[in-house]
């Protein structure tokens, strides 16, 4: 795979982190974990960070802890499985941020996720799904979808790698932070 660029057509999109799903999914509270972790790093290498809700008004918002993490990234409710999907979501990626790769992490892999990912490759969008920061309530299901994605394309990899990557090396002025993001959020 070759390394995902830091250019500013590059998105996290965190899918879907609404405590009632967290507490849903196999081991949750390390899914957000992770995820705090991909958000706190794309923050601080000036990536932009979107939050997408599946019916917030039913199941509650985004952990706010992940929300305190990049204060001005948007979050859109959606009532779709796939973000890209709902057109306000899907707008505000091609208009407004002029998204070509996306880095996903969130909830669930076999549904939101798996159907985002889809989607973004359909647009003929780069998508790297970091590994670390998906979950599932069943791993077997999340095992499987991750295979049907790699087959079309998607990157799958651990975030840690994928931010080392865009780094590229120790002279980056985030390094030092990001370093410290690796230890506390491991």
């Amino acid at each position: 795979m070759s390394a995902p660029s830091p250019s500013t057509d590059t998105v996290l999109l965190c899918v879907d982190m609404q405590p009632v799903f967290v507490r849903a999914v196999t081991d949750g509270e390390q899914v957000q974990r992770r995820c705090a972790f991909a958000v706190a790093a794309a923050h601080g290498l000036g990536l932009p960070v979107v939050f997408t809700e599946q019916v917030p008004a039913k199941l509650g918002g985004t952990a706010p802890e992940l929300l305190a993490l990049a204060p001005t990234a948007p979050t859109f409710g959606k009532n779709t499985f796939s973000a890209l999907a709902d057109t306000t979501i899907r707008e505000h990626l091609v208009t407004s941020l002029a998204a070509e790769h996306l880095l996903l992490c969130g909830i669930e892999t076999p549904i939101c996720i798996y159907q985002t990912a889809l989607a973004a490759r359909a647009e003929g969008w780069q998508v790297t799904l970091l590994t670390d920061a998906v979950g599932a309530r069943r791993s077997d299901d999340a095992a499987s979808c991750l295979t049907a994605l790699r087959a079309t394309g998607v990157h799958v990899l651990p975030a840690e790698t994928v931010f080392y990557a865009l780094l590229h090396d120790v002279s980056h002025p985030f390094f030092k932070t990001y370093t410290q993001l690796v230890k506390s959020h491991a």
